[in-house]
């Protein structure tokens, strides 16, 4: 890896917001801010109390140049007198007191004003936090499905903290700067109108010089940001794909690809830099070219008795007073840009269309088991239907399998069955009742899961086997694992049922966490079962000994079984072969096989060899 990345942008890592970096722009700002100022409504007493303090503070501020001035032109027309015992120490004093006052009660306004507003926007940040996560547990799944995960993590923790970072730091910066220039302007005037117009020439420069170097380094800014999009994109690929990178040789071109990208982060990162670098000293260049002028013209004025000199000194401290919010400018507005655009993206994902509300009375509870799919429509996009009048029956106690190739419905019927998704129209009535009369979580109780796609979280293998009941008893948990005949393999780990699996499950292979997830089946013992490829990660030795714990499990169990090894589901008394949304052939393994049909064909594609 070339030490180009020594440039503050690692893979991941943050990046401070720079003069000229692209800001995203809310696109209705009017709104959004709107009903972010309803979120301060409930702390406008102390925002109204810090806004009078802070202009309170500024006001002090201003005057302090004008008295310290008081007190460089008393000492000045002591020493013109050519005798020391002509100044005023006394006057001297009172005027140092005076300063001292204005400082301590500046800087007892400033902590008032920054504790404040540091607390209402943790106050409001949490309540917008809280609010996300309650909206997800209201969102169908069809909103994570369409949303990349990273993008929702986004919203709840980095918009959260823009909209944190303006408020703590934004609004502030926004009265200070404009009250502040405002009582440097007028204070300037009252010293001396002609300085002033010397003073104010240089602004339209500064300004202008600004706006030149943020256009040109505006590009590579932006360039500097695509490519540590792709620098990134690519570390997390190789990261996440070594084993991969490792087995097909490719260890070389990743590096390549890796210093191809780092050199053009690393072209556009140090031209971004350099542009937007001359800013400040130019605008330092100018600003400087403007105090000589107002001290050589203050000198005259001192002379021709036109002005004191603690005036000059008074106006030179105004003119950085008035020119620094200028400066400031830009990093202001890019920061209520980026809040305002954030409180867009969180407002979005709380406007959120919700899933249908669950009923208000429970039903009781019944083992008549037994599901039905009545007449039922259903597509993922409105104008393209993937079920058409579906009818499916599954007889309580037995086992329906669901065979197709990629795509045909198989795992969609699971979405409806446990409503993940809803139907466009038609029942689905599971236990004798409509599966949308009960309560979601109650409905969601009565299947237990085996999925092809693992998942385990970072804890102990116990807690992830008890995460079906977390009241199990350590004898249950170890039994479940026993009938799952994963007990050998967590008994052979370092620390037994203890053993903690890490954040990616890496310490464990695949196979045994399928191990794990059939074991939390068997914990939860539920009334109807659904298996989505629950042994596809498992040697055949263990896939048969699982096969006969399932069959067990499944005895007396309404089980939905989506399979591609149909030798796993010869026994089941349902087999339905679906096809682009449609049931092609049902009946049993021998009744299909004599038909001949699609069925067949893929039989026959697994275990004689013929293509289909």
């Amino acid at each position: 890896m070339s030490a180009k990345m020594r440039m503050g942008h690692g893979p991941g890592g943050g990046q401070m917001r720079t003069l000229g970096a692209p800001v995203e722009k809310a696109k209705n700002i009017k709104a959004t801010v709107s009903r972010l100022l309803g979120y301060l409504k409930p702390y406008m007493h102390i925002i109204i109390i810090a806004f009078i303090l802070t202009i309170l503070s500024v006001v002090l501020s201003t005057a302090a140049p004008k008295i310290m001035g008081l007190a460089i032109t008393k000492m000045f027309e002591g020493i013109s007198a050519g005798k020391t015992g002509v100044i005023d120490y006394r006057y001297l004093l009172k005027v140092i007191g005076v300063l001292f006052f204005i400082y301590i009660m500046n800087a007892g306004i400033s902590y008032y004003t920054q504790r404040s507003l540091a607390v209402i926007s943790q106050k409001i940040v949490y309540t917008l936090r809280k609010e996300m996560d309650e909206k997800l547990l209201r969102l169908p799944l069809k909103y994570f499905d369409s949303n990349p995960h990273g993008d929702i993590m986004s919203r709840i923790s980095n918009d959260a903290d823009n909209i944190n970072n303006a408020i703590q730091q934004g609004l502030p910066q926004i009265i200070t700067s404009v009250i502040g220039m405002i009582g440097a302007a007028i204070m300037m005037l009252v010293i001396s109108p002609a300085l002033t117009a010397i003073a104010i020439i240089v602004l339209p420069v500064s300004m202008l010089a600004t706006v030149l170097i943020t256009k040109a380094s505006q590009k590579y800014f932006i360039s500097q940001q695509k490519n540590l999009g792709d620098l990134n994109g690519h570390i997390e690929e190789m990261l996440s794909g070594h084993n991969v990178v490792k087995a097909f040789g490719y260890e070389k071109r990743s590096v390549e690809r890796f210093e191809k990208i780092n050199d053009r982060l690393y072209d556009a990162g140090w031209k971004a830099q350099f542009i937007s670098a001359f800013i400040f000293p130019l605008m330092g260049f100018i600003g400087n070219i403007g105090y000589a002028a107002v001290c050589i013209a203050g000198g005259i004025f001192v002379a021709m008795r036109k002005i004191a000199l603690g005036d000059v000194q008074a106006f030179i401290l105004y003119i950085r007073m008035f020119t620094q919010p200028v400066a400031q400018a830009a990093g202001i507005i890019n920061m209520l840009q980026s809040a305002a655009a954030s409180a867009e993206r969180v407002f979005e994902m709380l406007d959120g269309k919700e899933q249908e509300s669950d009923p208000e009375t429970e039903l009781a509870s019944m083992v008549e088991g037994g599901v039905k799919f009545e007449n039922v429509n259903f597509g993922y996009e409105k104008d393209k239907p993937l079920f058409v009048n579906l009818n499916i029956e599954a007889v309580n106690g037995h086992t329906v399998a669901i065979v197709g190739p990629t795509g045909a419905g198989k795992t969609t019927l699971v979405n409806l069955l446990m409503r993940f998704y809803e139907t466009w129209s038609g029942s689905i009535i599971v236990d004798g009742c409509k599966s949308t009369d009960y309560k979601r979580g109650n409905l969601r109780r009565k299947f237990g899961m085996v999925l092809q796609d693992t998942w385990l979280f970072n804890g102990t293998i116990k807690e992830n086997i008890s995460y079906s009941r977390p009241g199990a008893t350590d004898d249950e948990i170890k039994n479940a694992a026993a009938m799952a005949h994963a007990d050998h393999f967590i008994k052979a780990l370092p620390g037994g049922y203890d053993t903690v699996i890490n954040e990616e499950g890496t310490n464990i292979s695949q196979g045994e966490k399928q191990l794990l997830t059939i074991a939390r089946a068997f914990l939860a013992s539920p009334e109807m079962l659904i298996l989505d490829e629950a042994t596809s990660s498992v040697d055949t030795r263990t896939e048969v000994l699982i096969q006969n714990a399932m069959e067990k499990l499944m005895n007396g169990r309404t089980s939905f079984v989506i399979a591609h090894r149909l030798s796993t589901i010869r026994n089941a008394e349902l087999i339905l072969v679906m096809e682009k949304g449609s049931i092609v052939e049902k009946g049993t393994h021998n009744e299909l096989l004599a038909t001949k049909g699609f069925y067949y064909e893929l039989y026959q594609a697994q275990f004689a060899g013929k293509t289909v």
